[in-house]
């Protein structure tokens, strides 16, 4: 059972009912055994009703005497003479012969008091002097006020009115107690899903226990991180923005240093150079970092085309990679049309080809594969990029989404990478509604996969209006 409501209300419901019937129970076993008024005036004048039946017209008269007495009180009895045999000519039980002998004692314990009565009265004398002995069954006393049968029904209703009015009551309680627990839950999954702003409804009233001072220091620890956020990227933005000034005076200097100098300076000058262009392409994605952390860039979508995107970016990769001897492929299964930034979407796909590029080995292929897939009811565009690489750890594979993360320094230095581009290929993507997943090929090598919200309308009239195309290999 996974509700926390249900176990509480079921829990509490059970409670009360198991502590009303052994509140009745103890109230039956431990109150003084009493007969009626009634049954005792029947104990009394039965026995000798049936001796005179049977004085007066003998076994028949008895029998149908005792049926009489069975059909009116459902009392159950046998007449026994003084050598222990059964006058009625009835089948007789075992406890009855035992106890008209005195085999059986005669006791009323807590026990009987929940079930049918039994005993025995002996030395009744008829007018010829002749001793009989009665053993007699009385039916058990009703116990429980609730199921008594005035008037017919009653019993039976106030008994489940009495467990309706527990189970409201139970619900109201149980309700009350996890309603923060639901709101806080919806709270949590939205600051999970990256709604910083998310906040728990505050309890009603002046609450003060602990539930609804756990509400309370959720609020705080939501704002506390909202602000955290906010914090670095307004950093990251503000350091950005104030190396661009002292980068570009460097590259005026740059351009200076290579009029004024001779031949012998060029190769430090290119190294110059070369870090000069590395710090600026850095600072160029710790802005678009700081931009996608804003959210400034989720608004303003128009419709894309995702097989010209990827067709693009394969082309330019194509190209690139024939220096390491390499090849980029393109598969476009199925057209697709997504709304959203055509430069950030760009960007996320290219980024994630680009580090393919960078780690698959020479003479091998990087694939990029668009296909058209449902999940959960949804149809969803989905890019996959593979690579023949040497793999990522399994452990190190949620954390190449973060920034600044490289499996080793060594690594990113003859890459050339500063752990950024995966970065801004998440954030772009879940500005879009997507997702972004790496994972380990069994063949090997590392297959990235992008997930994004499909338009269906607009991607219907693009296929309508767009020949059909099943693979694409860039020349």
């Amino acid at each position: 059972m996974k509700s926390l409501f249900l176990k509480i209300f079921l829990s509490f419901w059970l409670a009360q009912a198991l502590i009303v019937a052994l509140v009745v129970i103890a109230t039956v076993v431990f109150r003084p055994q009493t007969e009626s008024p009634f049954w005792e005036y029947i104990k009394e004048h039965t026995a000798q009703q049936l001796v005179d039946a049977y004085e007066t017209g003998g076994a028949p008269v008895l029998d149908k005497q005792i049926d009489q007495l069975s059909t009116t009180f459902k009392f159950q009895a046998f007449l026994f003479d003084d050598q222990g045999r059964e006058l009625a000519g009835r089948t007789v039980p075992a406890w009855a012969h035992r106890l008209s002998s005195g085999l059986e004692p005669q006791t009323i314990g807590w026990a009987q008091r929940f079930s049918s009565r039994r005993f025995v009265t002996h030395g009744i004398a008829a007018a010829d002097g002749h001793r009989y002995v009665m053993v007699a069954e009385i039916p058990p006393r009703p116990w429980l006020p609730l199921l008594r049968q005035k008037p017919p029904g009653t019993g039976l209703f106030v008994l489940a009115l009495a467990v309706l009015v527990s189970g409201i009551v139970c619900y109201l309680l149980a309700r009350y107690l996890t309603s923060d627990v639901g709101r806080l839950r919806a709270a949590t999954q939205q600051l999970a899903a990256g709604d910083l702003s998310a906040r728990a409804e505050a309890p009603p009233g002046r609450r003060r226990d602990e539930i609804a001072q756990l509400v309370r220091d959720f609020n705080t620890m939501a704002q506390r991180l909202q602000d955290l956020v906010n914090a670095q990227s307004r950093l990251l933005n503000d350091i950005s923005h104030e190396l661009r000034s002292p980068l570009a005076r460097l590259s005026v200097a740059l351009g200076l240093a290579w009029q004024r100098t001779g031949p012998d300076a060029h190769s430090v000058l290119e190294r110059m150079e070369l870090e000069a262009n590395r710090l600026n392409e850095l600072i160029g994605r710790l802005l678009t970092l700081a931009r996608l952390e804003g959210g400034e860039d989720a608004v303003g979508r128009t419709p894309i085309a995702l097989e010209e995107l990827v067709l693009d970016i394969g082309k330019d990769a194509d190209f690139e990679a024939q220096s390491r001897q390499c090849r980029v492929r393109c598969v476009i299964q199925d057209d697709a049309t997504v709304l959203g930034s055509p430069s950030l979407l760009h960007s996320a796909v290219e980024n994630v080809v680009r580090n393919a590029m960078r780690h698959t080995p020479e003479r091998t292929e990087v694939e990029i594969r668009l296909a058209r897939e449902s999940r959960g009811g949804k149809d969803e565009a989905v890019v996959r990029v593979t690579d023949r690489g040497p793999g990522v750890p399994q452990e190190s594979l949620d954390k190449l989404f973060r920034p600044f993360y490289r499996l080793d320094d060594a690594r990113g230095r003859q890459t050339g990478g500063v752990g950024l581009g995966l970065a801004i290929t998440e954030r772009a993507v879940r500005l879009h509604g997507g997702t972004v997943r790496a994972a380990n090929r069994p063949e090997g090598g590392l297959m990235v996969e992008i997930r994004l919200p499909l338009d269906f309308e607009l991607t219907a009239e693009v296929s309508a209006k767009s020949p059909e195309r099943t693979a694409v290999q860039p020349s």
